[in-house]
């Protein structure tokens, strides 16, 4: 997916020039969130900000108040783009951590059905949703050239571990979802969506799962801030697909309450 211009790009609530920007642009060590803002709200904001303090306290030790995380987002927006994708970067070049948000127009999933390539891909500290993604850029772009849309990162014996910019879940045939058991981002839409599905009648657990067990799944589908969208190949497995799932999942996506950033 080729990303929308950048809108505005403030560092610390100040606008990026080339002082302030010399760092991010050298510097590969860092950690970000991704959040879709709707009306100046976006769902999981209480998710978004304990994973930008988790990852600043894991990777220098810091605190990273969220309070002023908050403000900075606010201040980013202004009242010019109260729709808008936003990215939070925490940077550490001093000893104190910097916040860096970028706003570019707002997006959504595509809803038409995914084809995934899966290729033999662990990213490092797979729990952080840090910087340097180059593996999963550059086996996303090799997936879409060999006319897949994206690319699914799988241990070295074929066990499913996410997408490579999203997670996925698959449906059994009783119509439980699983959700793959392995390192992996816990990325904020699934973590909204998982512990709803008891209430709109889905079972759903963690379990491995492999390449070559994907043929007991009737359905797949992936999640990331962007939304949902369902999944009908993975290599040459095909998913029949469930409609009436896929709606099920929408509405308890729908369901989740937007918070005012």
């Amino acid at each position: 997916m080729t990303p929308l211009p950048l809108l505005r790009v403030e560092i610390d609530g100040r606008p990026a020039d080339t002082a302030s920007l010399l760092h991010p642009a050298t510097a590969g060590f860092g950690h970000f969130t991704a959040l879709q803002v709707r009306g100046g709200a976006t769902r999981g904001l209480a998710l978004h900000l304990e994973r930008l303090r988790a990852a600043t306290y894991e990777l220098w030790g810091r605190e990273l108040d969220g309070a002023r995380v908050r403000e900075l987002i606010r201040h980013a927006l202004g009242d010019t783009y109260p729709d808008a994708s936003v990215r939070v970067h925490v940077y550490c070049p001093e000893g104190e951590p910097t916040v860096m948000v970028t706003v570019r127009g707002p997006q959504r999933m595509d809803p038409a059905p995914q084809a995934l390539q899966s290729v033999a891909y662990r990213r490092p500290a797979a729990h952080l949703k840090h910087l340097g993604g180059f593996g999963q850029a550059y086996y996303g772009q090799r997936a879409r050239a060999a006319g897949f849309d994206e690319a699914l990162l799988v241990e070295d014996d074929g066990t499913v571990l996410e997408g490579a910019v999203t997670n996925i879940g698959f449906v059994d045939e009783e119509g439980a979802v699983v959700w793959p058991q392995g390192p992996s981002l816990a990325g904020t839409t699934m973590q909204l969506i998982a512990p709803r599905l008891a209430a709109a009648g889905l079972a759903s657990r963690r379990a491995r799962v492999t390449l070559d067990g994907l043929g007991a799944f009737r359905a797949a589908f992936v999640t990331n801030s962007q939304g949902i969208a369902p999944v009908h190949r993975v290599d040459t497995t095909s998913f029949a697909g469930d409609g009436k799932l896929m709606r099920r999942l929408d509405e308890v996506y729908a369901s989740v309450p937007w918070d005012t950033v």
